[in-house]
């Protein structure tokens, strides 16, 4: 009799790093990082954190400045600010400005929204340049995965503005651009024209770091199928035309 066939052994599927090992490991070693998220995706973590900082951001600022100190600081920034009159301007900001338990809810409302239906696009826009033109494969979960954790660089933005927030004035605070990461930090809205501003707060070291991530995090989706610099390029490309968009209703409003 011959001796009984052993069957070998199954090797045990490496379970995923932890949330903390992944998001560290996006800003020293983003491509391995990107592999592990790639093979199991995963985007809870990151969209709880991109949300809990940013509401911790502009919740302090409520605080510190109060509802009407930063309502009042958004109408100067509207376009429609230098068609009203002081009278006009004092009305408008008293209907705006409500209660400040009700401001903080509807803010960290908004930004929950924003922030998940800002990386479905993105995530969207990624299966199409994946997919449809460059011929890669990709799941959507695996990509909404990947846009989750690339801007996760965006945490660092909230990290250097939490402490001007804090201990700054009003001087040269921008409600719609509170983190020093762009040049449009840098300018006083109320010294430039619209569509300069808008196309400094364009000029953004985050949103660079975040398109390299997306280029090469998505390339990891598809096996390395799809290279990043396609990628990469055509989300500049969307970028592109987000800026000359931007510019373009500056100049008109």
């Amino acid at each position: 009799m011959g001796e009984p066939s052993i069957a070998p052994s199954i090797p045990e599927e490496k379970p995923a790093d932890s949330f903390f090992s992944r998001a560290l490991g996006m800003f020293i070693s983003p491509g391995a990082t990107s592999d592990d998220i790639a093979r199991k995706p995963g985007f809870v973590a990151p969209i709880a954190t991109l949300i809990v900082a940013s509401c911790a951001l502009f919740d302090a600022m409520y605080w510190k400045f109060g509802v009407e100190t930063l309502t009042r600081l958004q109408f100067e920034r509207s376009s429609f600010a230098s068609r009203m009159t002081p009278e006009q301007m004092e009305q408008a900001i008293n209907r705006s400005a409500g209660h400040l338990a009700r401001t903080l809810i509807l803010t960290d409302v908004s930004i929950v929204i924003a922030t998940l239906v800002g990386l479905l696009i993105i995530a969207g826009l990624g299966m199409m340049i994946v997919n449809a033109i460059l011929g890669g494969e990709a799941k959507f979960k695996t990509l909404f995965s990947v846009a989750s954790y690339a801007h996760l660089p965006s945490v660092l933005g909230v990290i250097l503005a939490l402490p001007i927030a804090l201990f700054g004035g009003t001087d040269n605070l921008d409600p719609q651009n509170p983190m020093p990461v762009n040049l449009a930090f840098f300018l006083n809205y109320r010294d430039v024209s619209k569509p300069l501003f808008a196309l400094a707060g364009s000029v953004d070291i985050v949103v660079v770091w975040i398109v390299i991530l997306l280029g090469l995090g998505m390339s990891r989706a598809t096996g390395g199928k799809v290279k990043a610099l396609p990628i990469t390029l055509c989300f500049v490309g969307a970028w592109a035309i987000w800026i000359v968009g931007k510019v373009a209703l500056a100049s008109i409003f």
